[in-house]
C-alpha cells in the first residue's frame, strides 16, 4: 500500500473512530488530531482500528515518537511496518 492510500485508509480510520465527528474533510489540511476533535476515547478506539488493520502496534505517547498529527500517525504506521518487515523497507513497490 502506497503512503497516499494508505494516509487515505487513516483518515477514514480517524473518522470511524470518531463517530463522525473528526470527518475525512477536516484532517486533509494537517493540524493536531486533538485540536481537530479527536478525544481519548477516540485516540483508543484509533490505536486498535490501526493496530487491527495494519498488524503493528502505535502508541501515541511513546518514548521519543511524536504522534500528534495525521502524518505523525502515517509515519510511524510505515515505521512499524519496516520494522516488522525490513524486506520491505529496502524493496521498490
Amino acid at each position: 500500500m502506497d503512503t497516499t492510500t494508505l494516509r487515505q485508509r487513516v483518515m477514514e480510520l480517524v473518522d470511524e473512530a470518531t463517530g463522525g465527528t473528526v470527518p475525512v474533510n477536516q484532517l486533509t489540511g494537517g493540524g493536531s488530531l486533538i485540536a481537530l476533535g479527536v478525544d481519548s476515547l477516540g485516540l483508543l478506539r484509533l490505536v486498535d482500528a490501526v493496530e487491527a488493520e495494519f498488524g503493528v502496534e502505535v502508541e501515541f505517547d511513546g518514548p521519543g515518537q511524536r504522534m500528534d498529527t495525521l502524518d505523525d500517525l502515517v509515519a510511524a504506521i510505515v515505521d512499524a511496518r519496516d520494522e516488522a518487515e525490513p524486506d520491505r523497507a529496502t524493496t521498490p513497490g
